[in-house]
């Protein structure tokens, strides 16, 4: 039996220059952190004594012969990429729903990858498990996702990160006092807007020639002044204003980004006191961040009685291995008929 513990992550600045369409030949700047929620991978051998080969449990419970017959799309495709030949049992849960701009897809790739390397009694780097995640959702299965999401949730903490065409990514520490990271946490709200939302389609209406949005550039920009005032001791407000700028100009990216309700939401945000903040990943729905002096929260969270509130806190481990213990796989054996010899009888 084998557990797996991967967290999900805020993203704040830079959001959008992670997809390769831009970084390769603009490079590209992301600020985010992973989060005390978690996705969670159980894995065993599944014994040979059912009908079927595989038994997966997540929102629904699939029971299957094959690879072939798997439903899940990311469990079917890895299972074919890491070429399995024995029968599993995997359960997923997660503190957070799916689809919901948290990276939970990027966290449950992560996590598989961690799970099944461990199943065969293989190490893997932080660096692998991200590489090999990116690989899989941009080049296996073809989703229209950037590439932040996965480092974030294979090392954890909060994280600079910038991405080039000589190297895939290039990850960091932000380097700021615990002081001032929990004041930093002290300022920031989590709400869920209850619309879920698939992230490629969303994206798939911007990344279509977004080597040319001068947006991106700007974003970049914002990335680079957020970096510098949380490390250099810049007043925190400024941040929540560009936390505001970074969403009025995302949201100019597609009209599929935001509808009349995100609108709403944020307008009542912003009047009961937040200084900036925005939907969380490619948008159109799922969780909204915002940045408050931590005496306005309450007033927020009254104004947004109808969300969910969700408290949370920074993480640093990233992607690990709760419970390892290796366990042999069962297989059928050729039953063996002993056949008696009979002397014949003399008549």
């Amino acid at each position: 039996m084998i557990i797996s513990k991967t967290p999900y992550r805020i993203s704040f600045l830079g959001g959008g220059t992670d997809y390769p369409a831009w970084f390769r030949e603009h490079g590209g700047g992301v600020l985010a952190t992973s989060i005390d929620k978690y996705c969670y991978l159980t894995c065993r051998h599944l014994p040979a004594f059912f009908e079927h080969r595989f038994r997966i449990v997540y929102s629904r419970t699939e029971l299957c012969r094959t690879i072939d017959k798997i439903e899940h799309p990311a469990i079917r495709e890895m299972f074919r990429m890491m070429k399995i030949r024995e029968g599993l049992e995997m359960h997923y849960d997660g503190d957070l729903p799916a689809r919901s701009g948290m990276g939970s897809s990027s966290s449950f790739v992560v996590s598989l990858l961690h799970i099944l390397h461990a199943l065969r009694g293989q190490m893997i780097s932080q660096q692998e498990l991200a590489q090999k995640a990116i690989h899989f959702e941009q080049e296996v299965l073809k989703e229209t996702v950037g590439s932040q999401d996965q480092v974030i949730c294979a090392y954890g903490g909060l994280n600079v990160i910038r991405f080039s065409s000589r190297k895939h990514f290039d990850i960091r520490p932000l380097i700021v006092s615990k002081e001032r990271q929990d004041k930093f946490e002290r300022h920031l709200l989590l709400f869920y807007t209850g619309i879920p939302r698939i992230a490629s389609d969303v994206a798939r209406t911007f990344v279509p020639g977004m080597e040319r949005n001068q947006h991106f550039r700007r974003m970049l920009e914002f990335f680079e002044q957020g970096v510098k005032v949380l490390s250099d001791g810049g007043r925190l407000e400024d941040f929540g204003s560009l936390l505001h700028e970074t969403w009025m100009l995302k949201r100019c990216l597609s009209p599929a980004v935001t509808t009349s309700g995100i609108d709403s939401i944020y307008s009542a945000a912003r009047k009961a006191g937040a200084i900036g903040g925005k939907i969380l990943g490619a948008g159109g729905g799922g969780f909204m961040l915002f940045f408050a002096p931590p005496s306005r929260h309450a007033a927020i969270r009254r104004a947004l009685g109808k969300l969910v509130h969700v408290p949370f806190r920074f993480e640093s481990e990233g992607s690990r291995i709760l419970h390892y213990e290796k366990m042999k796989s069962f297989e059928l054996s050729p039953v063996k008929v002993r056949r008696k010899k009979v002397k014949a009888s003399a008549r």
